[in-house]
Protein backbone atom coordinates (compact mmCIF):
# COMPACT_ATOMS: atom_id res chain seq x y z
CA UNK A 1 0.00 0.00 0.00
CA UNK A 2 1.27 3.49 -0.85
CA UNK A 3 1.44 5.47 2.41
CA UNK A 4 3.30 8.53 1.14
CA UNK A 5 3.84 10.00 -2.28
CA UNK A 6 6.22 12.76 -3.41
CA UNK A 7 6.15 14.26 -6.86
CA UNK A 8 5.81 17.46 -8.85
CA UNK A 9 2.34 18.96 -8.62
CA UNK A 10 1.13 19.29 -12.21
CA UNK A 11 -2.58 20.03 -11.83
CA UNK A 12 -5.15 20.98 -9.19
CA UNK A 13 -8.71 19.97 -10.05
CA UNK A 14 -12.00 20.29 -8.13
CA UNK A 15 -11.45 17.33 -5.82
CA UNK A 16 -8.07 15.91 -6.75
CA UNK A 17 -4.49 16.82 -7.54
CA UNK A 18 -2.08 15.26 -10.04
CA UNK A 19 1.50 14.40 -9.06
CA UNK A 20 4.19 13.57 -11.62
CA UNK A 21 6.68 10.87 -10.60
CA UNK A 22 9.08 10.20 -13.44
CA UNK A 23 6.99 9.02 -16.36
CA UNK A 24 3.90 8.41 -14.23
CA UNK A 25 1.18 10.83 -13.15
CA UNK A 26 -0.85 9.92 -10.06
CA UNK A 27 -4.34 11.22 -9.26
CA UNK A 28 -4.80 11.85 -5.54
CA UNK A 29 -8.16 12.85 -4.07
CA UNK A 30 -7.95 15.68 -1.53
CA UNK A 31 -10.31 17.47 0.83
CA UNK A 32 -11.20 21.08 0.08
CA UNK A 33 -9.02 22.52 2.86
CA UNK A 34 -6.02 20.66 1.41
CA UNK A 35 -6.82 21.84 -2.12
CA UNK A 36 -6.80 25.46 -0.95
CA UNK A 37 -3.36 25.04 0.60
CA UNK A 38 -1.67 23.40 -2.41
CA UNK A 39 -3.31 25.20 -5.31
CA UNK A 40 -0.51 27.78 -5.59
CA UNK A 41 2.21 25.10 -5.60
CA UNK A 42 1.78 23.89 -9.17
CA UNK A 43 5.20 23.07 -10.58
CA UNK A 44 6.68 22.45 -7.13
CA UNK A 45 7.49 19.19 -5.38
CA UNK A 46 4.73 18.09 -3.01
CA UNK A 47 4.51 15.26 -0.48
CA UNK A 48 1.17 13.79 0.57
CA UNK A 49 0.46 11.14 3.18
CA UNK A 50 -1.94 8.74 1.55
CA UNK A 51 -4.46 5.98 2.01
CA UNK A 52 -6.43 3.78 -0.41
CA UNK A 53 -10.10 3.05 -0.87
CA UNK A 54 -12.23 1.42 -3.54
CA UNK A 55 -14.63 3.79 -5.28
CA UNK A 56 -17.77 2.50 -6.98
CA UNK A 57 -20.46 -0.13 -6.66
CA UNK A 58 -19.19 -3.72 -6.30
CA UNK A 59 -22.67 -5.05 -7.18
CA UNK A 60 -22.35 -3.44 -10.61
CA UNK A 61 -18.74 -4.52 -11.09
CA UNK A 62 -17.56 -0.92 -11.23
CA UNK A 63 -14.89 -0.53 -8.56
CA UNK A 64 -11.86 1.71 -9.02
CA UNK A 65 -8.92 1.91 -6.55
CA UNK A 66 -8.31 5.50 -5.44
CA UNK A 67 -5.59 7.33 -3.54
CA UNK A 68 -6.50 10.09 -1.10
CA UNK A 69 -3.95 12.38 0.47
CA UNK A 70 -3.24 14.88 3.23
CA UNK A 71 -0.23 17.03 3.97
CA UNK A 72 0.52 15.40 7.30
CA UNK A 73 -0.20 12.17 9.14
CA UNK A 74 -2.27 13.90 11.83
CA UNK A 75 -4.83 15.10 9.28
CA UNK A 76 -4.91 11.65 7.68
CA UNK A 77 -5.47 10.05 11.10
CA UNK A 78 -8.37 12.43 11.75
CA UNK A 79 -9.89 11.61 8.38
CA UNK A 80 -9.75 7.89 9.15
CA UNK A 81 -11.40 8.58 12.52
CA UNK A 82 -14.07 10.77 10.91
CA UNK A 83 -14.95 7.93 8.56
CA UNK A 84 -15.79 5.67 11.53
CA UNK A 85 -18.98 7.67 12.11
CA UNK A 86 -22.00 5.66 10.96
CA UNK A 87 -23.03 6.46 7.36
CA UNK A 88 -20.07 8.78 6.72
CA UNK A 89 -18.08 7.14 3.97
CA UNK A 90 -14.89 8.26 2.29
CA UNK A 91 -16.52 10.47 -0.33
CA UNK A 92 -18.85 12.16 2.16
CA UNK A 93 -15.96 12.78 4.55
CA UNK A 94 -13.83 14.33 1.80
CA UNK A 95 -16.71 16.59 0.79
CA UNK A 96 -17.38 17.65 4.39
CA UNK A 97 -13.82 18.62 5.29
CA UNK A 98 -13.75 22.14 3.92
CA UNK A 99 -12.23 23.54 7.12
CA UNK A 100 -8.89 22.65 8.74
CA UNK A 101 -8.91 19.52 10.90
CA UNK A 102 -8.15 21.39 14.13
CA UNK A 103 -11.28 23.53 13.68
CA UNK A 104 -13.53 20.56 12.96
CA UNK A 105 -12.09 18.68 15.93
CA UNK A 106 -12.55 21.71 18.17
CA UNK A 107 -16.22 21.99 17.17
CA UNK A 108 -16.73 18.30 17.94
CA UNK A 109 -15.06 18.69 21.31
CA UNK A 110 -17.27 21.74 22.09
CA UNK A 111 -20.29 19.73 20.89
CA UNK A 112 -21.19 22.59 18.57
CA UNK A 113 -23.93 21.13 16.38
CA UNK A 114 -24.64 24.45 14.67
CA UNK A 115 -21.02 24.88 13.54
CA UNK A 116 -20.80 21.33 12.23
CA UNK A 117 -23.94 21.80 10.11
CA UNK A 118 -22.04 24.45 8.10
CA UNK A 119 -19.96 21.61 6.65
CA UNK A 120 -21.27 20.37 3.27
CA UNK A 121 -23.52 17.33 3.58
CA UNK A 122 -23.74 17.53 7.37
CA UNK A 123 -27.24 18.10 8.72
CA UNK A 124 -28.36 18.28 12.32
CA UNK A 125 -28.80 14.53 12.91
CA UNK A 126 -25.43 13.78 11.29
CA UNK A 127 -23.72 16.47 13.37
CA UNK A 128 -25.16 14.96 16.54
CA UNK A 129 -23.98 11.52 15.45
CA UNK A 130 -20.48 12.88 14.80
CA UNK A 131 -20.35 14.41 18.27
CA UNK A 132 -21.68 11.30 19.99
CA UNK A 133 -19.11 9.10 18.22
CA UNK A 134 -16.02 11.30 18.36
CA UNK A 135 -16.28 13.80 21.22
CA UNK A 136 -13.94 11.78 23.47
CA UNK A 137 -11.46 11.01 20.69
CA UNK A 138 -10.54 14.36 19.13
CA UNK A 139 -8.62 16.24 21.84
CA UNK A 140 -5.21 15.77 20.22
CA UNK A 141 -6.53 17.01 16.88
CA UNK A 142 -8.20 20.08 18.40
CA UNK A 143 -4.91 20.99 20.11
CA UNK A 144 -2.81 20.61 16.96
CA UNK A 145 -0.85 23.81 16.13
CA UNK A 146 -2.11 26.04 13.35
CA UNK A 147 -0.17 25.83 10.08
CA UNK A 148 2.42 28.55 9.60
CA UNK A 149 3.16 30.56 6.49
CA UNK A 150 6.49 30.26 4.71
CA UNK A 151 7.51 33.70 6.01
CA UNK A 152 6.85 32.68 9.58
CA UNK A 153 8.84 29.47 9.10
CA UNK A 154 11.79 31.53 7.81
CA UNK A 155 11.63 33.81 10.84
CA UNK A 156 10.57 36.88 8.89
CA UNK A 157 7.22 37.21 10.64
CA UNK A 158 3.79 37.29 9.02
CA UNK A 159 3.38 39.18 5.77
CA UNK A 160 0.24 41.02 4.66
CA UNK A 161 -0.59 38.70 1.80
CA UNK A 162 -3.17 36.11 0.90
CA UNK A 163 -1.42 32.78 1.36
CA UNK A 164 -3.65 29.88 0.36
CA UNK A 165 -4.28 27.82 3.47
CA UNK A 166 -3.49 30.72 5.81
CA UNK A 167 -5.88 31.90 8.51
CA UNK A 168 -6.93 34.81 6.28
CA UNK A 169 -8.30 32.56 3.55
CA UNK A 170 -9.77 30.04 5.96
CA UNK A 171 -11.63 32.81 7.80
CA UNK A 172 -12.75 34.36 4.52
CA UNK A 173 -14.10 31.01 3.35
CA UNK A 174 -16.10 30.62 6.57
CA UNK A 175 -17.37 34.20 6.27
CA UNK A 176 -18.62 33.59 2.72
CA UNK A 177 -20.57 30.55 3.89
CA UNK A 178 -22.19 32.64 6.65
CA UNK A 179 -23.05 35.30 4.05
CA UNK A 180 -25.01 32.73 2.07
CA UNK A 181 -22.51 31.46 -0.48
CA UNK A 182 -22.53 27.73 -1.06
CA UNK A 183 -19.13 25.95 -0.76
CA UNK A 184 -18.56 25.84 -4.53
CA UNK A 185 -19.33 29.54 -5.01
CA UNK A 186 -17.11 30.47 -2.05
CA UNK A 187 -14.24 28.41 -3.43
CA UNK A 188 -14.53 29.94 -6.92
CA UNK A 189 -14.57 33.46 -5.51
CA UNK A 190 -11.47 32.83 -3.42
CA UNK A 191 -9.68 31.03 -6.26
CA UNK A 192 -10.32 34.00 -8.55
CA UNK A 193 -9.04 36.39 -5.90
CA UNK A 194 -5.84 34.41 -5.35
CA UNK A 195 -5.26 34.36 -9.11
CA UNK A 196 -5.11 38.18 -9.19
CA UNK A 197 -1.95 38.18 -7.08
CA UNK A 198 -3.26 41.01 -4.90
CA UNK A 199 -2.22 41.24 -1.25
CA UNK A 200 -4.50 41.61 1.75
CA UNK A 201 -3.80 42.18 5.42
CA UNK A 202 -7.09 40.93 6.85
CA UNK A 203 -10.17 38.82 6.25
CA UNK A 204 -12.25 41.99 6.07
CA UNK A 205 -10.19 43.25 3.13
CA UNK A 206 -10.71 39.96 1.29
CA UNK A 207 -14.49 40.06 1.76
CA UNK A 208 -14.63 43.72 0.77
CA UNK A 209 -12.68 43.01 -2.43
CA UNK A 210 -14.92 40.09 -3.36
CA UNK A 211 -18.14 42.09 -2.94
CA UNK A 212 -16.77 45.18 -4.65
CA UNK A 213 -16.93 43.43 -8.01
Amino acid sequence: MITRITGVLTRVLDDEVRLQLGGLEYAVLVAEFVRRVVQTKVGQELTLHTNHFFDGNPMQGKVVPRLLGFQNETDLDFFDLFCTVDKIGTRKALKALVRPVREVADAIQRQDVKWLTTLPGVGGPTAEKIIATLKKKVARFALAPAPTTRAEEDGDGPTPTVVVGSDILDEAYAALLVLGQNPIEARIRLDNLVATGKTFASTEEVIREIYSK
